[in-house]
């Protein structure tokens, strides 16, 4: 027979042994249940250079793309849309901004009273850049002067010199979008929320583009281009991917896919069997 002593022991000692496997068993049950989780898709657009990477926004891309495109399109180097780029991201942090100092307006901080143009012509981002861009190409040399300089006798700015912080990011976002680096603009998105149509993407390519040999289907834009030309409208097509509902864009053996097939997860540019004289351009069509 246990003495009382040593039984009220033996009891106390399984109550304590009661209570911690309780508290340990509601520690792991609380650890489990305010355990955060997936963190959320970090949105967002990067070009890569020199084994740097870039940031920017989505809709700071789209204006990029634009004002990429517009250099493209007049034919001009690289390295105009570098100094485009760079002086809007100073001055409008690449935003289409319906305020400044004094009287200026939209992504380059235009002013009205300086002969830049109405009020809503400076607010029309393909006027504002065609302007920009034609005073930059009468500046003698502007290929090759310090961006500091070259955005100087364009802007007229009272502080040239924060031109230059500018300068690698936007180097490198003018390198993606001008072609001449392929696949290095990757954009991470939201899942697609709506339909996209062919038409839509095509009108807003040759906006800034000017025509293009295309041919589209139900859900796929085809334009014909190769080398540099075909890059810097792949890459175009990711930048606006947010916008005009775009899950996928193919070329020269490279394929960039918005989101796996659980919508979650985006994928970037993928190795692929895509043809090097064709744009593939692939947007959400609902039940497909």
């Amino acid at each position: 027979m246990t003495p009382p002593r040593l039984r009220a022991a033996l009891i106390w000692l399984l109550s304590i042994g009661v209570v911690i496997v309780l508290v340990v068993a509601a520690g792991l049950w609380a650890v489990g249940y305010f355990k955060p989780g997936p963190a959320p898709l970090s949105v967002g657009c990067t070009a890569s250079s020199a084994g740097v990477t870039y940031p920017l926004a989505v809709d700071q891309t789209q204006n990029a793309a634009l004002i990429a495109a517009i250099s493209v399109r007049r034919g001009l180097p690289a390295r105009a849309a570098s100094i485009g780029l760079a002086v809007a991201l100073q001055e409008s942090k690449l935003r289409n901004i319906t305020h400044g100092d004094m009287d200026s307006l939209g992504l380059f901080q235009q002013r009205p009273s300086q002969d830049w143009g109405t009020a809503e012509e400076i607010l029309d981002p393909v006027y504002s850049t065609n302007a920009f861009f034609n005073v930059l190409v009468t500046v003698s040399g502007y290929e090759t002067l310090p961006i500091t300089e070259a955005a100087q006798k364009v802007q007229r700015s009272a502080y040239p010199e924060a031109y230059a912080q500018r300068e690698p990011q936007g180097r490198a976002f003018a390198s993606a979008l001008t072609g001449l680096s392929p696949a290095a603009l990757d954009c991470t998105l939201n899942p697609v929320s709506g339909s996209g149509d062919p038409a839509a993407v095509l009108s807003g390519l040759q906006l800034v583009y000017g025509p293009v040999q295309s041919s589209s289907e139900t859900n796929t834009l085809t334009i014909s281009a190769t080398g540099t030309a075909g890059w810097s409208f792949a890459q175009w097509a990711v930048a606006n991917a947010a916008s005009l509902q775009i899950t996928g864009v193919a070329f020269d053996g490279k394929s960039w896919i918005r989101a796996d097939v659980d919508g979650g997860v985006n994928k970037g540019w993928q190795v692929s069997d895509a043809p090097a004289d064709q744009v593939r351009i692939t947007v959400s069509v609902p039940g497909q």
